[in-house]
């Protein structure tokens, strides 16, 4: 649930305002992030299966370590330590930590039967990307939520147009990889998915530039 998750990091600085958007992007896309650089280094598998979903030709073969819940647990508990560690922060740590496996539970609802609990485990998966239709409002609809609890947060000036970029590029993204044709080869996908991790500090400026501007 590729918005989706953008959608709870942005949400997510209400209850933890002292965190950069960056930060929050960061945990709750971590997976996605670790999911490419394991494929690349050959720990995890996928392949290409034209029609396999209604969104994605992606068959997910094998990738416990980056998206089974118990290991997504435990990656929030040593991203969340390691902000503690770093800011001395305890409220926003727990945030980090907790927001870091609520991407298991989107994905549950959102993939078909093939996400792990555990290495090795039985897989689940509610199958909403059987569903273009479906997909699509309720990514959206996520999205846009997302969006206005973050811009409503007190304390910080408007929008300025890091955010309406990063705003515009992950919905132009979103809409290509799901309406587009499928990609040539799984190296393609490992390559194109590392450029997730450049909306980490893309999202950090984005931040940066509202809480310089007055409200």
């Amino acid at each position: 649930m590729f918005l989706g998750h953008f959608r709870l990091a942005m949400a997510a600085k209400k209850i933890a305002p002292k965190a950069s958007p960056g930060t929050l992007v960061l945990s709750a896309q971590f997976a996605d992030c670790l999911w490419p650089v394991l494929l690349v280094l050959g720990l995890e598998q996928v392949r290409i299966v034209p029609g396999t979903t209604r969104v994605t030709p992606l068959d997910f073969i094998s990738y416990p370590i980056s998206q089974s819940v118990l290991l997504q647990l435990a990656w929030g508990f040593l991203l969340g330590g390691a902000y503690l560690l770093w800011r001395r922060d305890l409220r926003t740590a727990l945030v980090v930590a907790a927001l870091l496996p609520t991407h298991w539970r989107l994905d549950y609802f959102a993939q078909r039967p093939d996400t792990p609990l555990y290495p090795g485990g039985p897989k689940v998966g509610l199958g909403m990307w059987s569903s273009l239709p479906l997909t699509l409002s309720i990514e959206f609809g996520l999205f846009l939520i997302g969006l206005l609890l973050y811009l409503r947060t007190r304390s910080q000036g408007p929008a300025g147009y890091g955010l309406w970029s990063l705003v515009l590029f992950r919905a132009a993204v979103y809409a290509a990889s799901v309406l587009g044709p499928p990609p040539p080869n799984v190296r393609i996908v490992a390559l194109s998915a590392l450029a997730l991790w450049l909306i980490v500090p893309w999202t950090a400026w984005a931040g940066r530039q509202r809480e310089l501007r007055p409200g």
